[in-house]
């Protein structure tokens, strides 16, 4: 059942949308081609285990940790915005 303009299924479009757009932004951000045996920031040995879990990994565990902390800072907004954030 519509309400207002929304159209019937508008609610699970934007729920797809929001999935779809994750989906996409974690895979940008897995790591492509040779991987490295020494961790590009701190030169660090990538262990063997790493670098076959890992296919393209770049960085060694301490690195990937603290680069993940500082996504994770900006990761809290909603893009779309909420219901109740427009009503506001």
């Amino acid at each position: 059942m519509a309400t207002g303009w929304a159209g019937d299924g508008a609610v699970q479009e934007q729920i797809d949308a929001t999935v779809k757009d994750g989906i996409a932004r974690a895979r940008s951000r897995l790591p492509s081609g040779p991987g490295l045996t020494h961790c590009e920031e701190c030169e660090a040995v990538i262990p063997e285990a790493r670098r076959k879990a890992i296919p393209g990994v770049r960085l060694c565990v301490a690195c990937q940790q603290a680069r993940d902390a500082e996504e994770a800072a900006f990761a809290g907004y909603n893009r779309r915005g909420s219901k109740d954030s427009q009503l506001r």
